[in-house]
């Protein structure tokens, strides 16, 4: 009786994992949408020193010693 039992176990099981092994999974791969990324940078800092140092230089040439 108790092999009987272990056999329709163990059957049971068998069968269980067959059906398990019988799924069927999907995955849809949809397009990435790539959006143009505007920069602003603000150079001012940079044409600010670039002119103190060349006007520097002629605002020394003008004062008097």
């Amino acid at each position: 009786m108790k092999q009987k039992r272990q056999t329709a176990a163990v059957l049971f099981l068998a069968f269980f994992f067959c059906l398990a092994a019988c799924t069927r999974h999907e995955v849809d791969i949809k397009p990435v949408e790539i959006k143009p990324i505007h920069i602003t940078i603000d150079v001012n800092v940079k044409v600010d020193k670039a002119l103190d140092d060349f006007f520097g230089d002629l605002d020394e040439e003008a004062q008097p010693e």
